[in-house]
């Protein structure tokens, strides 16, 4: 098992934001736009954020 000596591999991000991206498609789908909805939607946008960032500054 290889080690990651600190950093956070950038697929972590991704593989994130792409989670937070279908769960939020799912809570819109079965509720409606409720605060959960908005809340998934933050976090996705937050998560694919990071990891253009993480790739463009590198």
């Amino acid at each position: 098992m290889g080690t990651i000596d600190g950093e956070i591999p950038n697929i972590i991000f991704l593989l994130s934001a792409v989670g937070f991206w279908v769960l939020a498609y799912i809570q819109n789908k079965k509720h409606g736009k409720t605060i959960e909805t908005y809340f998934l939607s933050v976090l996705a946008i937050l998560f694919s954020l990071s990891y253009f960032g993480l790739i463009f500054m590198s």
